[in-house]
Order: structure tokens, then sequence, then C-alpha cells
């Protein structure tokens, strides 16, 4: 049984990776600091259903930052691992304009910590959480991972530019074999709380007001957490450093998300457009041709059955998302 240590695995797709590795038959050591960018309840939630796994006795729970490198070296002097995957990041586009300084740190020193302790360790494998967003104001669509992305629009997107950097020194210097996916737009049940979909299915249900940044007509490319965690897991192949984009392949109007979540709920939003945000991108569209080809992975959920199965799950956790700060 091979052993994955997933780091952020409390977090929305940390916790899902987690949950299909072990139903693969991996043993997966979490770890988490369990910080409180958004409410800790949902990540304690999603810990529980790891806790709660029909083969829960092959998880192990550390809680920890990835900041701190001597905790690192504990867990793995404990454990054999044979792959990280780093899903540990302080994320959230505009969160990252009031913050930089906890961006930096843990998306690149935490990075950092974890290349090191793979070197030392001889880990066979490493995988870096990356983000569409590092293709700032690319204006050519779909995106390619041969495009060019030196146009970061703000400081969470520099950050992770900088952890793919990193992990190419470490993939040239010492041999390590490292898969970057570039995530784009990923939603699904039990999402964060300050992610576009989760907040629209909610104020919707309760009644309340949601705010649109633009007129709604950008379009993202959203994935299934689904298929990015399929996606994640298939990453682990050997295949000394590549990069891959995790997207759907098929980009949408935010204003036709928004009637699906209205159809699935039967309500009606009540929209109030606001000027757009200088960190948001236009539009997203993963080409995902290469990586089709590098891992065998494509995407299996349209957003319409995405969007069906994200409301359900909300109305089955109703208490628990309305308790949710």
């Amino acid at each position: 049984m091979k052993t994955i240590l997933v780091t952020g695995c409390s977090g929305f797709i940390g916790h899902k990776v987690s949950e299909l590795l072990l139903e693969q038959d991996y043993s997966v050591v979490g770890i988490d600091n369990l910080n409180d960018y958004y409410d800790v309840r949902l990540k304690s939630w999603r810990l529980n259903q790891l806790f709660n796994n029909a083969k829960a006795k092959n998880f192990t729970f550390y809680k920890i930052s990835i900041t701190d490198l001597n905790s690192i070296r504990h867990i793995l002097s404990r454990h054999y691992i044979d792959a990280i995957i780093n899903l540990a990041a302080c994320v959230g586009v505009r969160a990252s304009l009031s913050d930089p300084w906890t961006y930096l740190d843990t998306n690149i020193k935490g990075t950092l910590n974890l290349l090191e302790a793979t070197k030392d360790y001889k880990i066979e494998k490493f995988v870096l959480a990356s983000t569409s967003s590092i293709y700032g104001n690319n204006q050519k669509l779909p995106f390619n991972v041969s495009d060019k992305t030196d146009s970061c629009l703000t400081p969470y997107s520099a950050t992770k530019k900088s952890a793919e950097l990193l992990s190419y020194s470490y993939h040239y210097l010492y041999g390590i074999n490292i898969t970057i996916p570039r995530y784009f737009t990923v939603y699904g049940p039990a999402s964060r709380p300050d992610m576009a979909i989760f907040n629209f299915i909610k104020n919707i249900d309760c009644g309340k007001i949601i705010y649109v940044y633009g007129d709604g007509t950008q379009k993202r490319d959203f994935t299934f957490i689904s298929d990015a965690a399929l996606g994640t897991i298939k990453a682990l192949k050997k295949t000394g450093f590549e990069i891959i984009n995790i997207g759907n392949d098929h980009p949408v109007e935010l204003n036709y998300v928004i009637k699906l979540i209205e159809d699935a709920l039967g309500k009606k939003a009540i929209i109030q457009y606001i000027s757009p945000h200088k960190a948001d991108m236009k539009d997203t569209w993963a080409d995902i041709n290469y990586t089709k080809k590098a891992i065998h992975w494509k995407p299996s959920t349209s957003i319409e059955e995405g969007i069906a199965k994200t409301v359900k799950w909300h109305i089955e956790n109703r208490e628990l998302v309305n308790s949710l700060n």
C-alpha cells in the first residue's frame, strides 16, 4: 500500500483528493493547520468525513503548518512517504491584496520546506497545486501550458508562480519527479464559502442579494471537484517535470451559472451588478489536450450536472451552511 502525504487535507480540494485516495486503497497522511481564513467548522466537517470514511484506518492526521519545517521532518521520520501532494496554500485572489505577507509565507516558504523534505527523504514524487490565475492578462484563449505566465495580476498568483519556479529548480538540481496541475475554478459540494458558486447558492436560497462583479457575461472554465481530484491523483504518475491544466475545457458565462442555480433551487436571484474588480480575469479557458496525453485524464461532469449535485449538497446540509460565518 502506497502512502501519500496530502497537505491541506481539510481544504476543499485536499479533502476530496484524500477521500479518493482512500477509496483507491492508498494510505493517506494528512496535514492541515486548520486556519481561520474561512469558518473552521466547514474544515472540521470535511475532516470528519475522512475520519468516518470506510477506510479511515488508513488515514492519519496532523495539525501543523507547512511553514514549520521541523514538524514536517518529524512526520516524515515517522512514516514512509511515497509521494507528496501539496494542496496547502493561502487562497483567494482578492484576499491576497490585503495580506500578501501571509501568501508569501505559506505559498513560497511552505512549498520550499516541502521540496527540501522531498529531497532529503528521497520521496519519489511531488505534486504542487497551482492556479489558472497565473495566466493573468493573457488574451489568447484557451490557455495553454506553454503560454507566458509573467503577467500575474495579484500576490496570490505571483506566489503560486514562484512556487512553480522553485519546483522546477528542485527537479533540475535533484531529479525530483514533479507535476504541477493548474486548476481552473474548481467548484462543488462543500467548497469554500468565499467562492462564487457557494456564495450564490446560499444567498439565493436565503433570498439575499448576490453581488456580481461586472455584467455577468465573463466566462469561467468551471471544473467539478471530483474531476479535479481525480486529475490530481493521476498526476502522481512519474513523468519528470510537467505542468498540466486541470479544467473543464468548456467555459460558460456567470449569468448562465446563476440561471442553473435558480432552476435547481426553484428560486429567483436578487442580483446587484457592481464594477469589475481589478484582480479578476475576464475569461478563463483551459486547453487540456496535453493533460489528456500526459496523465490520461479528462473531465466527465458538465456544468449542469455539477450545479445540480452542488445544490443537492447545499439542501442536505442547509443547517451547516447557514451557520457558517
